[in-house]
């Protein structure tokens, strides 16, 4: 895998190479055009947003309706504004361009089908990431520049480039996570959590192959089935869209590394695009200083990523074809535990639109995946038992464990406007995951044992979309059939494999997810929503069938476990003006028999089905543009959760989850003098565990980036994170181990052939 991935890169730098020499476009020269963007009446359309032809932001109109837009030529542009028809030109000169005015309704600004409505129609909160505001994040890695978001948080507060796999799971809406996911990750339709445990792989997208990112809070299982408790992250692909390349590298410090390169071409219906990247660092030691021992190094990562997307596109029929490779390699802290993944995946699919606006989608995907883990117990025992040390003086490997899983699923949906006001959305899908696992353990329990699983998981599911002057409606529904059969745990004797005492147990869930939301806009500028929600996450394999353990705790499967069922509803209010956006809601979301790690003792513990747990709170969203070269965005959510139902630990807190938490996010641009952005997050304390014995101090951090563009084509960075060198608590097992320390990067950005994003 590694020397396909590098093999891959390699050629995409001698691609890009060629697209530079074959391609006039390459070079164009930077134009500024004025445009002035109004109706059939010739009155000004404020706020038209102006993309490139790749989807990336230029800017908006003023008051005036008038916008400079520079770009390469030719300049392609598309200009789209609420209740009016986008309209795709080629600028050559200054120009006005007309919209035509959309239908007699209000106009639904996005497809109802996974992706939110306009600002003040949706009934959930919703916030999106530009390719732009991606790249000028300090962060490295992928979790790193979505916690920029208030209220995203991993399920614990380590970045990926040190966390082991099974605690990057994603957070929303103060409902914590396992190893597993409360919200579903997709990319183009396809769902991009892992089939064996559902946490997300961060470093698996080539970054410069992100176009944007959207984010939707609350349940949203009707269209997304499971694992959409506490929202949806949707990772939206560039598409080749023009001839050009961008090439990316920085260093820092702990010998922090982030290489990536982009080439793509487009002649006439047929695009390509490949990219590709290697992110890594030598880390640090997570464990607190205090508490170090002879046995701790530094937890590191070296990742490598890369992609090929193959289109054709005519006649308003697009068909594609993309791979994608990632190969990651961690170290854990000691000597015997690390993590190693190889991931393949493939999909391929059409996307039509005819000239009525109704619009079909099909993905056939599919992915190959092999896990490897160590276990190993620390002792404070030297050599024939002889205390050497007061903390963490020897290390026994205890467990190896390979895994390897396939994924095969296909995707359908379909959407038709019907008559003035009225959208409907109709789709399917299943998406089968098969996983086998070899583990060898050792010591006085020593075994070989090796277990398959069978998951399989079909849906239908429809919506309607009805909108009449002030006020929109939504109504959803989804069928999933969840089964887990074939699995089979058998141990070796020694002669042969002969079925364990214990086996996996068949199951055979159905659960209905309906969702209704209403939304009333008062005036122009303003308007109150509410919704409410069912939703369901299925138990992983990892869940039902592996063992895990970190530092001196161990946790336990469960062959019973039950998916987890929630309820919830959230209220709001939102305000749009030509300044910015903001929004404030209410939510509650109760999740029943929600399955949490119980501790049975100091060091055990097991995964278990509790009564419920419950998360109701306060959020408030806003992106600003006081002025025309800065822009702020941040909020702040009050999450009071608990488990409110059940026998064991009921009134605690959910572990991972603090009460309170708020980010504010400056940038600037000035022509003459780039870009600075500062970030800030601040976040109150948590409980490590169920109990709420291990107490995780707030905290507050700061990250800073800062660029300098030379011709549009070369740019220059720098960037640094924990500016004040915080001491982050992690986790408490009983060790408390640390995030980040204070870590800076500079590098350069070269970009060939198309416009700056």
């Amino acid at each position: 895998m590694s020397c396909l991935i590098k093999s891959i890169y390699v050629f995409a730098i001698f691609a890009a190479m060629a697209i530079l020499v074959l391609s006039p476009a390459i070079g164009g020269a930077q134009v500024s055009y004025p445009l002035i963007v109004e109706d059939a009446s010739g009155a000004a359309i404020p706020g038209a947003m102006v993309t490139d032809d790749a989807g990336k932001v230029i800017g908006t109109t003023n008051p005036s309706g008038e916008i400079d837009v520079a770009c390469a030529t030719p300049c392609r542009v598309r200009i789209a504004a609420p209740g009016f028809e986008e309209q795709a030109v080629v600028l050559t000169a200054a120009a006005t361009i007309e919209l035509q005015p959309s239908g007699q309704t209000e106009q639904i600004t996005v497809t109802a089908y996974r992706a939110p409505l306009g600002e003040l129609e949706s009934p959930a909160t919703t916030r999106q990431l530009s390719a732009r505001a991606l790249e000028q994040s300090p962060a490295v890695t992928l979790d790193g520049k979505l916690r920029a978001l208030p209220g995203v948080e991993t399920f614990r507060r380590s970045p990926s480039l040190v966390a082991n796999p099974s605690s990057q799971g994603i957070s929303l809406r103060g409902l914590g996570s396992t190893s597993a996911s409360r919200t579903l990750v997709t990319e183009d339709d396809v769902p991009q959590n892992d089939p064996l445990g559902s946490w997300i792989h961060w470093q698996e997208q080539p970054e410069l192959a992100i176009q944007s990112i959207q984010l939707v809070r609350g349940g949203a299982s009707d269209l997304y089935g499971s694992s959409a408790i506490g929202g949806v992250i949707n990772v939206i692909p560039a598409r080749p869209a023009s001839d050009g390349a961008e090439v990316s590298n920085s260093y820092g410090g702990e010998e922090t590394f982030d290489e990536s390169l982009l080439a793509q071409a487009k002649r006439g219906p047929y695009g390509a695009l490949i990219a590709g990247g290697f992110i890594g660092t030598d880390g640090y030691i997570q464990e607190a200083p205090s508490q170090q021992g002879p046995v701790d190094q530094p937890s590191n990562v070296h990742s490598q990523n890369a992609l090929i997307d193959l289109e054709r596109e005519q006649a308003g029929l697009r068909f594609f074809l993309r791979g994608s490779g990632f190969e990651d390699s961690r170290h854990n802290g000691t000597v015997y535990q690390y993590n190693k993944t190889r991931l393949v995946r493939y999909m391929t699919g059409a996307d039509w639109k005819n000239a009525k606006s109704a619009t079909a989608a099909l993905r056939l995907y599919g992915s190959r995946e092999r896990f490897q883990q160590t276990f190993s117990s620390l002792s404070n025992s030297g050599i024939f038992g002889i205390p050497t040390c007061t903390f963490r003086c020897g290390e026994t490997p205890t467990k190896f464990s390979l895994v390897p899983d396939n994924e095969l699923g296909a995707a359908a949906h379909w959407n038709q406007p019907l008559g003035a006001g009225l959208l409907v959305v109709a789709g399917a899908d299943v998406r089968d995951v098969r996983v086998w696992e070899r583990e060898q353990t050792y010591g006085s329990t020593a075994a070989l044992t090796n277990l398959r699983d069978h998951q399989r998981d079909s849906a239908a599911y429809a919506e309607a979309v009805w909108a009449r002057k002030a006020w929109t409606m939504t109504a959803s529904g989804r069928m999933d059939w969840f089964q887990n059969y074939d699995g089979q745990s058998l141990t070796w004797n020694g002669t042969t494999w002969v079925p364990s005492a214990t086996q996996p147990i068949q199951r055979d869930e159905r659960p209905f997810d309906p969702r209704l939301g209403l939304t009333r806009k008062l005036g122009q500028h303003w308007a109150v929503s509410t919704s409410g929600f069912r939703a369901f996450r299925a138990p992983t394999p990892n869940e039902l069938y592996r063992s895990t353990t970190v530092g001196s705790q161990t946790t336990r499967p469960n062959y019973s476990l039950l998916s987890e069922r929630a309820t919830g509803w959230e209220t709001g209010v939102a305000t749009e003006h030509p300044w910015g956006t903001v929004r404030a809601s209410y939510f509650l979301t109760q999740v029943n028999r929600p399955i949490v790690a119980v501790t049975n003792t100091a060091t055990l513990l097991t995964r278990e089905n509790l009564g419920q747990i419950g998360s109701r709170g306060v959020s408030v969203d806003y992106e600003l543009n006081p002025f025309k070269w800065l822009f702020a965005d941040g909020g702040y959510q009050y999450a009071h959760a608990v488990v409110s139902r059940g026998t064991q630990d009921l009134g605690n807190w959910i572990p991972e989850v603090a009460r309170n938490m708020a980010t504010l996010n400056l940038r600037a641009y000035k022509p003459a003098l780039g870009t600075v952005s500062l970030e800030s997050r601040l976040s109150g304390h948590m409980f490590d565990d169920d109990a709420n014995t291990f107490y995780l101090h707030g905290y507050f951090r700061l990250d800073a980036f800062a660029s300098h563009d030379f011709h549009r084509r070369f740019e220059v960075f720098a960037s640094g994170e924990n500016l004040l060198n915080r001491a982050i608590e992690v986790s408490k097992t009983p060790t408390t181990t640390l995030g980040q320390p204070r870590v800076a990067r500079a590098g350069v950005l070269i970009r060939l052939g198309h416009e700056n994003r």
